[in-house]
Order: structure tokens, then sequence, then C-alpha cells
């Protein structure tokens, strides 16, 4: 179960003081760890006997060793908070992370939405760092690909949706008085010396990232609507294909339909995502609840899986944060 990207790479920053898994290759236990809490129990931050995940993360795949370590490194990041139950210790999600995972989970969603008509203009900033503050410079970039940003050239990335005002600020902390933002319509050049805007991204890996994620997941789906995957496989491939689908956003941050090719994929991708996260969303949550009665001697009724239209709503009616 493999994704190029962390959960840090996913889920929005939105300033809380708590450190989510680093970037690196493949999929962490520590992500494994936050996304399995995540689907089960981000409506009540419930508290799951480490023993228990320690179970579920060995379906997933993850050894005893990493499983514990995992734990414990997230504890001490502020991602986790320990407590007792009689003899056994227990983690749930702190507020911190509930909160950036609440609004990461509807961002991938909104991200991913069919896009409004777009106004033919783009958001343009260009910013200009010495070399000697390239650590800086390296934090920019990856803000601006995090918002959906691509580099037109060197020091001048673009996006065609408007600058939002949470973007704004966080990209005056990052650079103050060396960003400038525009928002405007290319003038055509004469000749075929221009280069289009939507050059920045590379349409055609894009689309096979789509390609692949159909492929995947579609043989899959008469086993989801018949009922006929369940226990660890429900869980396990709804682990998966929510750490598969979460990195369009990034790959096509709403890109205007009239500029891609005909029959672009991103609304088959994401109506198969949903059918997949939603269709197994019960079986998973038996199966987590079974898991979670072996290592506990009551009752656990804050374990309850969450659908793609909790996600866009937000959930804020339902998570209850103690």
């Amino acid at each position: 179960m493999a994704s190029p990207f962390s959960i840090e790479e996913i889920y929005p920053d939105d300033g809380h003081p708590l450190r989510l898994p680093r970037r690196q290759a493949g999929n962490s236990p520590q992500g494994v760890t936050v996304t399995l809490l995540a689907d089960y129990t981000l409506r009540t931050r419930a508290a799951i006997p480490s023993a228990a995940i320690v179970a579920l993360l060995a379906e997933a795949g993850v050894s005893t060793a990493g499983a514990r370590a995992a734990i414990s490194r997230l504890a001490r990041r502020g991602v986790l908070e320990g407590s007792r139950q009689g003899r056994r210790s227990a983690y749930r999600l702190s507020r911190a992370a509930a909160a950036s995972l609440v609004g990461g989970g509807r961002w991938i969603l909104d991200s991913t939405a069919p896009a409004a008509p777009w106004d033919g203009r783009w958001t343009i900033v260009a910013f200009s760092l010495p070399q000697e503050r390239s650590a800086q410079r390296r934090a920019l970039r990856g803000q601006l690909r995090w918002l959906g940003y691509a580099p037109l050239y060197d020091g001048l990335w673009i996006s065609p949706c408007d600058l939002t005002p949470k973007a704004r600020e966080r990209l005056a902390q990052l650079a103050p008085g060396t960003v400038t933002v525009f928002r405007a319509q290319q003038a055509t050049l004469d000749g075929t010396g221009h280069r289009a805007p939507i050059e920045a991204w590379d349409i055609a890996a894009i689309n096979r990232h789509y390609q692949e994620f159909l492929r995947r997941w579609t043989p899959l789906l008469p086993g989801v609507e018949s009922g006929g995957i369940d226990g660890a496989a429900a869980v396990r491939a709804r682990t998966e294909v929510m750490d598969t689908y979460r990195r369009f956003p990034t790959l096509d941050p709403q890109l205007p339909l009239d500029l891609l090719p005909a029959g672009w994929l991103r609304q088959p991708a994401r109506e198969l995502f949903s059918a997949v996260y939603d269709g197994l969303a019960e079986p998973a949550e038996r199966h987590v609840r079974a898991v979670v009665a072996r290592f506990t001697d009551s009752a656990q009724p804050g374990i309850a899986a969450h659908t793609t239209s909790d996600l866009l709503a937000g959930m804020h009616g339902d998570v209850r944060v103690p």
C-alpha cells in the first residue's frame, strides 16, 4: 500500500502546534496509524487501546515493533494523546490533529469537485529570493505546490484559482516582502514562441494517474456493491483508496476543463472513490469495532466510519472534542 504523499503533504497546515508525519518515500507506519484513527474515530476522538491499534496496523502490514514506534512518535509530536484504561494504555487523536484532519478531508473533496466556470484569468505568484535563502525558497515552493500552483518559469508560479485569504496569509508569513501576486489574463503573442500557462502542468502524466486509479479500483466495485468485501480486507481497501485518491488535489488543482483534453477523468475518479470509500464504510467499521472489542472490557460507542458526505460537511455537527 504505497503512496507518494505523506499525511503532512496532503492535509493543510492550519497553524496547529503539532508535527504530523514527516515526508518520506512510500506510506509510513505513522501515516497508516493516522489514517486508521481518522477514518473511525474522527467524529468523537474516541480513545483506542494501543494493543488494538497494533493489531489493526498488523493487518495493514506494519510490524508490532513498527506499530509501537509509530504510536510513540505520534504521541511525542502531539498528534496522539495517551491515557490509561485500567491496566491498558489507549490513544486518541489530539484536538489539533482532529481539527486538521477534518479540514483536510473537506479540502480533498472540495478540490476535486466539479469546478465553477473559469473566468479565463490566472493567479500569478512572482518571487525572488537570494541563493543564501535556499531553505526559505524551498519552503515557499513547497507551499505553492500544495496550494495547487505550478512553475511556469523559475520564480513565476501560476494557478487558475484565486488566492484565498488563508493562502495570502501563509505566503506572507513564508516570504515577507519578496512575493508579488497578480490576477490576470494571458495576452497571446503572434507566432509560436509563447508558452501556454497550462503547460506548467504535465497533463499527460496527470491523466496517467487518473487512468491508473480507475484501472486499480474499478474491478473492486462489484464486490463493494454486493457486500462481498468485509473484515480486514474492507479496512485495508478503504485506507488504500483514500491514500491514493488524496494526491489528486495537488496533481490536478481544478484545472479548467476547457484547457484539458476531452473526456478528462477527474469526475469518474471522484465518483469511483466515493463509491468505494462510502461503500466499505459499514463493513470496515464493523471490523474495527470487533478488533477493538478484543482488547477492552467496555463498549466503544465512539467508533464510527465517516463518508464523503460527512467530510464535505466538515462534520462540525458531529465531531466532539472534549
